[in-house]
């Protein structure tokens, strides 16, 4: 009697369909936040230069190749002369001059056409693969994305009128937009393609301390980005902690109504800038101080200490700005610390499980 003989589990499986791997979509996800992060830093240099209202049109297929020959340089040099920047600031400029500011915001836009070119045409490649339920959020970067081009237009066309600086609050817009944009593709690769880490239980009491934590880092880069865009980093640049002789500006207080001198007056808001950037750092450290009793695991401690470091260093560039009289190397690198910081904040968020209680929720 032959024998009979079921099939056995790992036999089915084999004739099951493999689901498709999301490696790859992780890969190309962290791509793109480098990518953004890049740009965040050329960002910073085309408004430390100066550089920002050098194109004074917005072309966004045609602006993609800078002047290719010498009729193409005179007419691109003879619209930034009917420009206020090059009327009120840089009256005298020559050619070369011309050039150096041109290539930085050139490369600043042609950086975010690609980043568009990054993300896009993958997105089509992989949408078979992604998951249903996260579909909504990939298309949301995607929105963010093409609003994010619009608002840097926006910005550079209020330099464009009368006063040759951009508004600081579309500076800031810009900015923070991007930084959503970095954040997001950052936790979704996260979320992807990497597990959180195993017995992390006993930190998900701390989940609302890191939120609170990045929301802290966000609204001190929302004041750099004020700070930045007036130009108030060259006042009280030979000092710290003291402003004068005082550890808080004596324009503070001179400023009717106090809103304003918080949100417009030079000093006041390098003021608030620290006074922020001093609250996260202590935060952040308090944070750490907090988790790293609970003897997380390797990858989470190391989280932690990288962590600690980063705003250590953050605190230092910071000051170094300051101090340089906002030197462009360490500016950039201040924005780029402060980016790691947010990176490290939503990593951690991510490997510390939800607690029941908001899982229900």
């Amino acid at each position: 009697m032959a024998r009979v003989t079921s099939k056995k589990p790992a036999e089915k499986k084999r004739k099951e369909k493999k689901e498709p791997s999301l490696k790859p979509v992780m890969r190309w996800l962290f791509f793109c936040a480098a990518s953004v992060f890049i740009m965040a830093v050329i960002g910073a240099i085309t408004r430390l230069t100066e550089s920002g209202l050098s194109i004074v049109r917005w072309e966004p297929i045609a602006g993609a190749l800078p002047p290719l020959n010498a009729a193409e340089w005179d007419k691109a040099f003879d619209a930034y002369k009917q420009s206020p920047q090059y009327l009120k600031v840089n009256s005298g400029m020559d050619l070369a001059a011309f050039k150096q500011i041109f290539f930085w915001e050139w490369l600043h836009r042609l950086w975010g056409r690609l980043i568009g070119v990054f993300y896009a045409l993958p997105l089509l490649y992989f949408w078979g693969r992604i998951p249903a339920d996260k579909r909504p959020a990939f298309l949301g970067i995607l929105a963010l994305g093409g609003l994010q081009g619009l608002i840097g237009w926006w910005m550079v066309k209020s330099g464009l009128v009368n006063d040759p600086a951009v508004s600081h609050y579309r500076l800031a817009l810009h900015l923070m937009t991007a930084v959503v944009i970095y954040a997001c593709l950052f936790r979704l690769a996260l979320v992807i393609g990497m597990r959180p880490v195993r017995d992390a239980g006993k930190l998900s009491r701390l989940r609302g301390f890191v939120r609170a934590c990045i929301g802290a880092v966000l609204l001190t880069m929302t004041w750099g980005a004020f700070t930045a865009g007036l130009d108030a980093g060259m006042v009280y640049n030979d000092t710290f902690p003291y402003m004068g002789s005082e550890l808080w500006p004596a324009e503070l207080l001179q400023t009717k109504p106090l809103w304003r001198a918080i949100l417009t007056e030079h000093a006041s808001v390098q003021f608030i800038h620290r006074l922020l950037a001093v609250l996260a750092f202590i935060k952040i450290l308090l944070l750490v101080k907090r988790a790293l009793p609970f003897n997380p695991p390797a990858r989470l401690r190391k989280i932690l200490v990288g962590l600690a470091v980063a705003a250590c260093a953050q605190v230092g560039l910071g000051v170094a700005t300051v101090m340089s009289h906002v030197n462009i190397h360490a500016a950039a690198s201040h924005q780029a610390g402060a980016l790691v910081l947010l990176t490290l904040l939503v990593w951690l968020l991510h490997e510390i499980p939800v607690m029941k209680k908001e899982q229900q929720a």
